[in-house]
């Protein structure tokens, strides 16, 4: 039996197989690709949040410790920009990282407040903690206080030993400091600070005066303060000041001289103590401020008064007294008759008999004319 002859065979297209292969392969790749993007976005990921608790631990963690005990100390100049408050201090040994610090004052609008000063920081303070004492002016309080009735040569020592002033200041003329406690800064000068003290008197100074009490013996205000200075260094109790102003503005009115050893002092040593009482010659000699042979007031205050003092010489109190004496307790006796005073006198005496005999030490009794 005979076959029929088969069709012949086309032949193959070399295309075709290799169509079927690149499928796999391309298929492979773009796997290869996306596992390789993912690793590599992942990688980033886990970078950037290292980084980020990295930099919160640097933020909220504990700081540097201090270089020397347990504090440190950084001054911020005025004026200073973000990157050179950063700067100063990762320097000064506060913060790790001056551009974590400027980010994170960025982030929370602090770069826009931040305050000059001098800083003190804890050992170990974090950045959170010394960003925020910065943004809120925590700055380092340095005081100065003038005590009542120092000579302005006096007031000059206190400032030109401070160690927190800087540069030089010449000595104000007698009382035109006002006594009180001052806040300066780290590097302030002192010339600025004493300029302040005389603002501060001049303004007290003119309220004070246009709230006088009508028909004072004054021809200026400068008089005012040159009475103020000697009740000032008369008495030491300020519920006595307007009664000793009084006594005094009563010897002006009446053409009494008002002998009053503390002008007499300040003639002799500019108001430094003399460590003594004053001798009967002393009391003699003629000076411009010796108020037991001048009539009148001094040239010039003796002393830098206080508040008190200044109220009491242009409000004092309404009385006919001339005359004052210690009374052993720390104040002192008015009288308004010399007869009055001279008893007052002689029980002062008697106490400082009685106390020289117990071995306790007194001033010595003033003149009768006290």
């Amino acid at each position: 039996m005979s076959q029929k002859p088969q069709p012949p065979k086309r032949p193959s297209k070399g295309r075709a197989p290799r169509a079927k292969a690149s499928r796999p392969e391309t298929a492979s790749l773009g796997r290869r690709l996306g596992r390789g993007l993912f690793g590599a976005l992942a990688t980033l990921l886990v970078v950037g949040v290292v980084i980020l608790l990295g930099a919160a631990w640097i933020y909220s963690g504990p700081g540097p410790a201090a270089k020397a005990g347990d504090k440190t100390t950084v001054i911020l100049r005025k004026g200073a920009s973000l990157p050179e408050i950063a700067s100063s201090l990762e320097r000064g040994g506060v913060i790790r990282s001056s551009s974590i610090f400027m980010t994170a004052a960025k982030a929370t609008g602090a770069a826009r407040g931040l305050k000059a000063g001098e800083y003190e920081f804890e050992s170990r303070a974090s950045m959170a903690t010394i960003l925020d004492a910065i943004r809120h002016g925590r700055i380092v309080r340095h005081w100065i206080t003038i005590p009542e009735g120092l000579t302005s040569d006096m007031v000059m020592d206190i400032l030109n030993k401070s160690d927190v002033l800087t540069g030089d200041a010449a000595t104000p003329p007698e009382g035109a400091i006002l006594p009180e406690t001052y806040e300066v800064q780290r590097g302030e000068d002192r010339a600025a600070v004493l300029q302040r003290m005389m603002d501060d008197r001049d303004k007290l100074l003119n309220q004070l005066w246009a709230h006088r009490q009508e028909g004072l013996p004054y021809r200026s205000k400068e008089e005012a303060v040159t009475m103020a200075s000697i009740v000032e260094k008369e008495t030491g109790k300020a519920s006595e000041r307007p009664q000793v102003a009084a006594v005094f503005i009563n010897r002006l009115r009446t053409g009494m001289r008002l002998d009053t050893d503390p002008t007499v002092i300040y003639g002799i040593s500019r108001g430094r103590p003399l460590g003594r009482g004053l001798r009967r010659s002393e009391l003699d000699t003629p000076t411009p401020y010796n108020t037991y042979r001048i009539d009148g007031l001094p040239p010039t205050p003796i002393a830098n008064p206080g508040r008190a003092a200044l109220a009491a010489a242009l409000n004092p109190a309404k009385t006919n007294d001339l005359y004052f004496v210690a009374d052993g307790t720390g104040g002192h006796v008015f009288a308004s008759t010399l007869e009055q005073h001279n008893a007052n006198v002689a029980k002062w005496r008697q106490i400082e008999r009685q106390r020289a005999g117990e071995g306790i030490p007194v001033v010595p009794a003033p003149p009768a004319g006290k």
